[in-house]
Order: structure tokens, then sequence, then C-alpha cells
């Protein structure tokens, strides 16, 4: 299971999330959990504790997963893959109350199931979920861990795109799950939709780009490759912003983001 969550806290940046279907926590599956420690930590600037949030990670055994933090408030997960053959990703999680809930009916509107439904200690309930073309999400039901303590500001998570094959189901299959959170006329989402074959080649597979908001893209870019990442798609204009999709060094993609 990945290591989802984050402290108890009440950042301004990161309120409490309690509506379904709004983004909560972003992981990374590396196989080098301290090569993308020294990565992201140049990167954004983020600090890292145990994977449990109770102590400084410090320079922590090589393996171990951690919890990443910008000015003391968690932001991310780096997480050690425990099988080779595991995708090297960074993933989404989406809020709910209920996970079992939620699960049931991701299958009935044609997804599926990847890992079902489980207790993470007294963190909360994880699942991860592929929808009807492919793309794997994840579901957060929080316990002692609620979510982001900060986001929507440099270094932190700023928005998920799916990129699907066709949007229009898309909307169909997540509005139904997170009507609320999409639609309803006092939402904000940070969760979009657009077809592969706008940024990527059309061969690519359905999946979730998560974003990090950068004060400076270009900056962003120079610090990416000086790093030993990759810039895969050059930045583009959005309509939430000025984007550029790059990879670290181990291969996990993400976008950064220019508002």
């Amino acid at each position: 299971m990945a290591e989802n969550g984050a402290f108890e806290n009440s950042a301004s940046n990161g309120p409490a999330v309690r509506r379904e279907g709004v983004p909560c926590w972003v992981d990374a599956q590396l196989s080098d959990v301290a090569a993308g420690r020294r990565f992201y930590g140049e990167l954004f600037g983020w600090t890292f504790r145990t994977a449990d949030g109770d102590a400084d990670a410090g320079e922590g055994p090589a393996g171990e997963s951690v919890r990443a933090c910008l000015d003391g408030e968690p932001v991310a997960a780096l997480v050690r893959k425990t099988d080779g053959r595991m995708p090297t990703v960074w993933s989404v999680y989406f809020h709910t109350p209920d996970a079992v809930a939620l699960a049931a009916r991701v299958r009935a509107g044609g997804g599926r199931l990847v890992t079902p439904p489980h207790r993470v200690g007294d963190l909360g309930a994880a699942a991860l979920a592929a929808d009807p073309d492919g793309a794997v999400f994840g579901l957060w039901q929080p316990g002692r861990l609620t979510g982001f303590g900060r986001r929507h500001e440099p270094g932190t998570f700023a928005w998920a795109e799916l990129y699907t094959r066709d949007t229009e189901a898309a909307n169909a299959f997540y509005g139904d799950l997170f009507h609320d959170a999409l639609f309803a006329e006092d939402a904000s989402p940070d969760f979009g939709r657009a077809r592969v074959s706008d940024v990527f080649p059309a061969e690519m597979p359905p999946h979730f780009l998560v974003h990090f908001l950068v004060e400076d893209l270009t900056a962003g870019l120079a610090a990416v490759t000086r790093l030993g990442g990759r810039v895969r798609v050059p930045a583009f204009e959005a309509s939430y912003g000025r984007v550029a999709v790059v990879s670290d060094g181990q291969g996990a993609s993400f976008a950064l983001l220019q508002r």
C-alpha cells in the first residue's frame, strides 16, 4: 500500500477536505527514494519526515518511504516500490467519506478496483481504482490523516489533469462519482479532463497527470534538467495556466504549472 495522507493541521492553504472527489493527496512510487529526496528537495524546497509523520527523516535508510513537507506542512509522499514491476509514477488520491461505498460506485459505473479498500492503521482507508478507459486513481477516506497541509502555492499540488480518449465518457463517469466537487455551483475544481492526443502521442495510455505550482516555469524547467530530469512536453498554454510536462531522474512524470 502506498503511504497516503497528511498530518492533521489547520494551515490556511490546506483546509480539511470534506467534499467527495476533491484531490487530497499525491504520492510517487520510486525505486530509489533517496534519489527522489535529492531531486524534489532541490526542485521544490521540500523537507522530509518519516512515513508515519512523527519524526524528521534525517538522512534515513536509503529505501525508506518518506513524507514530503513544505514549511513544515505535508504536501506529498515518496514511496519505495516493493516490486520492480510496478510503474514509476505519481498518483492522485480523491477524498471520500466512505471508500467502500465509493468503490462500489466505481464498479457500477464501469470502472474496476486495482486495490480494494483497506485500512491503513489509524490513518484512514485507501483504494486504487481504474476508470473505464484504464486511468488509475486513488481513493482516500481519512482517519487521523486528512490531506494536504498546503496546496495551490509554489512547490505544492495545484491541479490534476486526466488525459483520456473520450472526454464525454470521462465527464459522465467522474460526474457521477464526484458531482458536487466538479459541477456544483460553488465548486472550484482542480481536476480537469482532456484528450490524450491534445498533448501526448495518441497511443499513450489514459492517465492522470499531477501538476505542481511554480513561480517561474522557465526556471523550473532549467532546474529539472540540471537535477537529472527530462522535459517531456515543452511549455504550452492550457485553460488553467502555462504547463510543461517533465519527469524526474527515475522516470516519474508530472507537470509544472505557472499561473
